[in-house]
């Protein structure tokens, strides 16, 4: 019957990859998710937070929700941005995505 069915050998031990090198695609591919993904948006993130912590009066800024304003006030949590003449809003402090050089309001 070994013309239907072959035969199954043992494989001796050292043929098998030792326990390192399994892991190793796995370590390999963390290794480019980190370099590639990871490390670029904790330097976003870094970067982001600096420049809502460096907010001030009279910085003209742009939101996530594209408002283009210049700061009046300031709060712990909360900017006031005054959109046109007598058009003030209050937005997070975080919801400010840019901050645009001084003289972009007029233009626009």
């Amino acid at each position: 019957m070994d013309f239907l069915i072959a035969n199954a050998y043992a494989q001796d031990a050292a043929a098998q990859p030792g326990g390192l090198m399994q892991f190793l695609p796995l370590i390999l591919i963390f290794i480019v998710f980190y370099f590639l993904l990871i490390r670029p948006q904790m330097k976003r993130a870094k970067e982001h937070k600096a420049l809502v912590a460096g907010l001030s009066k009279g910085d003209e800024v742009v939101t996530n929700g594209g408002l283009l304003g210049k700061i009046t006030d300031l709060d712990e949590a909360f900017v006031t941005l005054e959109l046109a003449e007598n058009v003030r809003i209050k937005v997070q402090r975080h919801a400010v995505a840019t901050v645009m050089p001084k003289g972009t309001l007029k233009s626009a």
